[in-house]
């Protein structure tokens, strides 16, 4: 059985990532029932599922598929609390893409 790759991203490439699972880590800006809005290097909607249970503020890893309007259907929802070094999460990313080949396939 073939795992999916899913490529560490930020708001910049979801363009790059439209009808593909990637994962995102960003700050929970606004929560109204089955959406919120993320701040991962710039805004991200999310169209949440059941199981998302997202607080305010928090930092928050999605699992999710990029949509055709740039927003993106939550499959999986991770708290990641307050204390998160956003930092080292643009180093993450960044690093993700400067080393696709390592990451990623780009077929």
């Amino acid at each position: 059985m073939a795992v999916e790759a899913t490529p560490r991203i930020n708001a910049r490439y979801l363009e790059s990532f439209t009808n593909t699972t990637v994962r995102i880590l960003g700050r929970v800006n606004s929560l109204r029932g089955e959406n919120a809005t993320i701040d991962a290097n710039g805004s991200v909607q999310l169209h949440l599922n059941r199981d998302a249970h997202l607080t305010l503020n928090n930092a928050v890893e999605i699992i999710g598929k990029v949509q055709p309007d740039l927003s993106i259907k939550v499959f999986q929802a991770m708290d990641f609390g307050s204390n998160v070094d956003f930092n080292a999460v643009e180093a993450v990313v960044d690093a993700t893409h400067r080393y696709k080949e390592i990451f990623y396939n780009t077929d």
